[in-house]
């Protein structure tokens, strides 16, 4: 059975554990954690994307009230767009939990989500509730409330739609609908069997705001002053907000600290209306637990810790404080609460955990758990070391280190001195199989992730491999559980920890990952490179083959396409490259797309389906490793293109010029010094990839020398940009002015009306139909241009249902000799997806101007 961790239930500690580097604590902070003891009250922050969340009010609910405060998400942000790489979909979502997880490291609070898949902008709630399924997702809620059991439960945006994007405005139903849900017996009574029971929150606020054009502040709403300073952490709350939202790198999300006086507004949704606390009509103090004996005494033991706390020797809190846990002990949490059940039993094991932490911390105890390997291979033997060292105290007896079953003993502790004892654990135990985040291992099943098991549901990750360390103090057992880490050490950024993972005995992994064939070329053939790691000694006969899934009658079959079948031996760590010739698909029709898979074959193997590995590495978060079902697109289109050479100037990350390789064209990448009107000429088109003038400064230096390459004759197409707080434009873009909007076409199917039908962006060398828009994935296009000069024409016109068509999506102007191109088609979504009406639309949009052409 894998182990699992809810960060809710050890509080401040696993937080500490999910850093890269294991967080130590300063006195004036192990005070802070102190007073945090006594607090027993619980606020849940609940909104729809990474970004959402109010940080300036959770840090202060976390830090100066000392509340448990949690943020659920009701997505992880997949369909958004990346300021930092050209990472989407899933991918993305893999980001920017580690990012939220990386805030809340600061800020204080936990983290959680519901199954919900970012599938992109929405102008409805009902869109988005009837994509994700509103009764699945509604169940999310409520099961995170019933086991958070929070006393305020605080909405960012309203049900009534001023927040603008429809996952805004469903998470506030959503959390509405909710409140009473969670109360109800009758409501999601599967919920009962895994350990919870109904809960009704006092009260459900909405955090009301004045951003974004909106100002839904109102005088004589409540109000709470959220920028207080904390001498204990040498910050005021605007300032530690600053870096908690700052952490939201993929989105351009670094914000200045704030200081001094900042009011947050609140309107009263359901329940009583607070008058003069946020926890008005709340026991947040150890009396709300009558049935536990001294309760009321608690407060005061604690509070005569907190008085004789010495900075200097923090340590002569420990054993009183294990006195005290131990007391607690016997009442915490063993078996379900059962329908209706009320209990706030819950905070006793939060108390016990915290206290633990605390008592750790305050003896200077280090305890972790390192892997000698970042990847380990399934039914090999993972290496492990446990270290020691308990730097200020010499009361620490009898540690033991336990990792699911596994016992190591530290006999005898000298103060202030490292231990380290090795451990071997056979990956093919009771964890087994394949590491993989846990909301992505069965896929999605229509606008959801398919997880099967409730109690993941809401975890920001699942920690697999842990490693639990208990020692005695004086009469008392003390208990503290650490993640294992891969630690490894770093020429230039010094010692550092990453996760570790499982991985099966080989990754294949196939390149391209598309393939476009043009039916205007005879005899195309196509080289496949299938690229075989292996993570484990093979002396073998293997067999690598690519399959394709075809339709047989009623049954699917595989097809298969030879690539070896030899005898092979191979070291762990060797690679192997395979190549494989394809013909242009005999029996797809044009405008079609065939997915190929890569596979190998060997008796002394297991490999699974989900054989090629994935890595997102990024320095602001811990390295990812994903297991996944490789497939080459054979993307089979009729195409035309004219002109060879292409320059890109890369913004902020994106897979449009493998794309354009495969249609045919040289790419060449920019950068700044390479924009000299010498250079340029070589080139048939300039391209800009997205947000090129949001993330690249010196674009406005390079203007003059792109207005000239189009006058003489040369083609440049713009692609998306964003012109808004977080990423104004501030260079020259274009030889007419226009602006650029945030008005988005989000229905993929939304029909497309031709505004100039002769115009050679939809004829030439392409002729363009509406044909050429089916298939099309997330959404049309986005950030339109509007306020157009009369030089451009607009050339497309489209509209998300029940609004105004919208003419903005792609304008033309002629300039000089050439003609300059802006637009918010999503070529960058469309073309890796293998759209065919993309591609020829793109070759379009490349080709020279005509000298005819208007």
């Amino acid at each position: 059975m894998k182990q699992l961790v809810l960060a809710g239930l050890l509080g401040w500690s696993i937080m500490n554990g999910q850093a890269q580097t294991p967080k130590t604590y300063t006195s004036s902070e192990l005070l802070q954690q102190l007073k945090k003891l006594n607090v027993l009250g619980s606020v849940l922050y609940v909104a729809a994307h990474p970004d959402d969340e109010n940080t300036r009010l959770m840090t202060y609910l976390a830090n100066e009230k000392l509340y448990r405060t949690g943020y659920l998400s009701l997505t992880r942000g997949d369909g958004g767009q990346n300021l930092i790489g050209d990472d989407q979909g899933i991918d993305l979502g893999l980001i920017r939990t580690q990012e939220l997880l990386a805030a809340r490291r600061i800020d204080g609070a936990e983290q959680f989500f519901t199954r919900a898949y970012d599938f992109g902008y929405s102008k409805s709630p009902e869109e988005a509730m009837r994509i994700w399924g509103h009764d699945e997702i509604l169940s999310d809620v409520v099961w995170v409330i019933r086991k958070f059991r929070p006393d305020v439960i605080i909405c960012r945006f309203p049900t009534t739609g001023e927040g603008g994007h429809g996952h805004h405005t469903a998470s506030a139903i959503l959390a509405e609908e909710a409140y009473d849900a969670a109360a109800d017996t009758t409501r999601f009574p599967e919920h009962f069997k895994h350990g919870v029971g109904t809960w009704r929150a006092t009260r459900l606020l909405w955090n009301t705001f004045n951003f974004g054009g909106a100002n839904t502040q109102r005088a004589d709403q409540f109000k709470v002053d959220v920028g207080a300073y904390n001498p204990l952490l040498g910050k005021s709350y605007g300032e530690i907000a600053a870096q908690s939202r700052s952490q939201h790198k993929s989105q351009g999300f670094g914000v200045p600290a704030q200081r001094g006086s900042i009011l947050e507004y609140f309107k009263t949704l359901k329940g009583t209306a607070p008058v003069s606390d946020l926890m008005d009509g709340v026991n947040i103090g150890w009396s709300r637990l009558p049935y536990l004996p001294n309760a009321a005494a608690y407060t005061k033991t604690i509070d005569s810790l907190i008085a004789v706390f010495d900075h200097q020797q923090p340590s002569n809190i420990a054993l009183p404080l294990a006195q005290l846990a131990s007391r607690w002990e016997p009442f915490k949490i063993t078996n379900s609460y059962g329908p209706g059940a009320t209990s706030d039993l819950q905070y006793v094991n939060q108390k016990i955990n915290s206290a633990n932490e605390l008592i750790a911390a305050s003896l200077g105890l280090f305890a972790e758990a390192t892997a000698v390997n970042q990847l380990n291979v399934r039914g090999d033997t993972m290496r492990l070391n446990l270290n020691l060292s308990v730097r200020n105290s010499n009361l620490v007896t009898k540690v033991t280190g336990n990792v699911i079953g596994k016992l190591v003993y530290f006999d005898s502790i000298a103060p202030n001195t490292g231990y380290s004892k090795p451990l071997n654990w056979p990956t093919s135990g009771p964890i087994g199989g394949v590491s993989n985040p846990y909301w992505i291992t069965n896929g999605l099943k229509e606008g959801r992730f398919h997880v099967t098991r409730q109690d993941l549901i809401g975890l920001p990750e699942e920690n697999e491999w842990m490693a639990y360390f208990s020692f005695d103090l004086g009469n008392h057992r003390v208990y503290i559980a650490r993640p294992i880490r891969y630690k490894y050490t770093d020429p230039v950024k010094g010692e550092l920890y990453q996760p570790i993972q499982v991985v099966s005995e080989v990754f294949i992994k196939a390149s391209p990952s598309l393939v476009l064939f043009n039916t205007n070329i005879k005899k195309q053939q196509k080289k496949i490179s299938i690229e075989a790691q292996f993570n484990k000694k093979v002396q073998d006969t293997v067999r690598v083959r690519m399959y394709e899934q075809v339709a047989t009658g009623t049954r699917l079959e595989r097809a298969f396409t030879e690539v070896a079948n030899m005898p092979l031996t191979v070291a762990k760590g060797d690679k192997k490259r395979f190549e494989l010739s394809l013909n242009e698909p005999k029996n797809a029709r044009v405008g079609t797309v065939t997915l190929m898979h890569p596979m190998l074959e060997a008796p002394s193997l297991l490999i699974p389906q989900e054989a090629a590995m994935r890595k997102i590495s990024y320095d602001h978060i811990p390295d990812i490793y994903y297991p996944y079902v490789d497939a080459v697109k054979l993307v089979n289109v009729d195409l035309k293109t004219e002109g060879k050479q292409v320059g890109y100037i890369v913004g902020a990350g994106d897979k449009v010029p493998e794309a354009l390789e495969q249609m045919g064209y040289k790419v060449t990448l920019l950068k700044q010094a390479d924009i000299v009107p010498g250079n340029l000429k070589q080139f048939d088109a300039i391209i800009t990839g997205v947000r090129a003038y949001n993330t690249n400064e010196w674009m406005n230096d390079v203007y003059e020398v792109l207005m000239d390459y189009v006058k003489e004759g040369g083609s440049m197409v713009v692609q998306y940009n964003t012109s808004n707080q977080i990423g104004p434009i501030k260079a020259k873009i274009s030889p007419y002015p226009f602006n650029i909007s945030r008005s988005r076409i989000t229905d993929e199917t939304a029909a497309v009306s031709f505004l100039q039908p002769t115009n050679d962006a939809l004829n030439y060398p392409n002729k363009i139909s509406a044909a050429d828009f089916e298939g099309w994935v997330q959404e049309r296009s986005i950030y339109h241009a509007d306020k157009i000069d009369s030089n451009y024409q607009s050339i497309l016109s489209m509209a998300d249902p029940g609004e105004k068509a919208d003419n903005g999506s792609l304008i033309i102007s002629n300039y000089g000799k050439g003609k300059f191109v802006y637009t918010g088609l999503v070529f960058f979504r469309e073309l890796p997806a293998g759209v065919p009406g993309a591609y020829r639309l793109m070759a379009n949009l490349i080709a020279p101007r005509r000298k005819y052409s208007k």
